[in-house]
């Protein structure tokens, strides 16, 4: 028996060294690539701004030395990817110098998406996110597609707007897990089909992996439809979840229509709960959050206490035009900033 834990633990040291050789040994191709790009970026600019005159000729450069390279090594070199590779320069110059050295931490494809990004506070976001977790191209794509910077952004206030483009999305207190509104896109059910709060539940389970990754870090799953009882009478929560960066269960309550008072109460009502019976000593208070198609502001704030652990935030059931939040953002920042005067 020994003998046969000694071999399983010899396969599976083998297996780790694997593939952390395979993972440094893509994460230095990387580097590699991106630094050879970004120094043909720089030799770019500054063949063009030997002079006025060469200035006006850009294009030709491009143009001559994309037919020259091709020539000599075949594919990779059409005047768009140089053009890319003059944007890579021109973008990162500022952050990373002219030697560039191992400072590229993703892949040249993740760049591309960065690169589309204009807003440097926007853009420093996405790629603190996608180094610190590891996201795939696909996962960068969906996350600036789905506006994330915004949704975030929308339910903070101007300071930590600051913090999510220098750190990420760091979770350290409750109303730091919300977005304004949740994307759900990934249920497939149609924005116009009427559906009840059981078809949007059941769809949240069947796609269960999608939603946790939309809500944001830290997330477990406990339960659906969780039963607890008061007085012979039972009551259910949609969903419970638990947090372990803030150490507290979030309760989530689902709503097909706008959001009405008596749903706070019965959420209120729920945390209570959890705060006094569930709730073991060494952790934080329960978090509550109705998840509406429509959420009042004004509804929240009249009928709960200021302190109350309680949230309400919109979902939807496609991708937001990125234009229309970055506009609710702007006018959102300039009032914050009017009400500080």
């Amino acid at each position: 028996m020994d003998n046969e834990i000694s071999v399983s633990q010899l396969f599976k040291n083998v297996e780790i060294l694997i593939d952390g050789a395979r993972r440094s040994a893509a994460n230095s191709i990387n580097n590699i690539m991106c630094n050879t790009y970004y120094q043909i970026g720089k030799m770019i600019v500054e063949e063009e701004m030997k002079g006025e005159q060469r200035a006006r000729y850009g294009a030709a450069i491009i143009k001559n030395l994309s037919e020259y390279l091709t020539e000599k090594y075949g594919r990779g070199f059409s005047t768009t990817n140089l053009k890319n590779y003059r944007k890579f320069y021109k973008f990162y110059l500022p952050v990373i110098g002219q030697t560039p050295s191992d400072q590229f931490k993703l892949s040249w494809s993740h760049y591309l998406i960065l690169m589309l990004i204009e807003n440097p506070e926007e853009r420093n976001f996405y790629e603190v996110e996608a180094i610190k977790l590891q996201w795939s191209v696909k996962t960068l794509k969906r996350e600036f597609s789905s506006s994330l910077y915004e949704r975030l952004a929308l339910s903070r206030d101007k300071a930590s707007i600051q913090s999510l483009s220098a750190n990420g999305h760091t979770i350290e207190k409750p109303r730091d897990i919300l977005k304004n509104p949740f994307v759900l896109e990934f249920l497939d059910i149609p924005e116009r089909e009427s559906y009840t709060e059981s078809v949007l539940e059941s769809a949240i389970i069947s796609r269960l992996q999608k939603f946790l990754l939309e809500l944001g870090k830290g997330f477990l799953f406990e339960a659906r439809q969780k039963r607890f009882t008061i007085d012979n009478q039972h009551f259910y929560v949609d969903l419970v979840l638990y947090n372990r960066l803030l150490q507290c269960y979030v309760l989530i309550d689902l709503k097909t229509d706008s959001l009405k008072h008596q749903d706070l109460g019965q959420m209120q009502m729920y945390v209570n709960y959890y705060d006094r019976h569930i709730k073991r000593d060494f952790e934080k208070p329960t978090i509550g959050i109705l998840l509406c198609r429509e959420a009042s502001k004004s509804i929240v704030e009249m009928t709960l206490p200021e302190n109350a652990n309680i949230y309400a935030s919109e979902y939807k059931l496609y991708l937001p035009p990125k234009d229309l939040l970055q506009e609710k953002l702007k006018e959102w920042t300039e009032e914050f900033e009017i009400d500080q005067i």
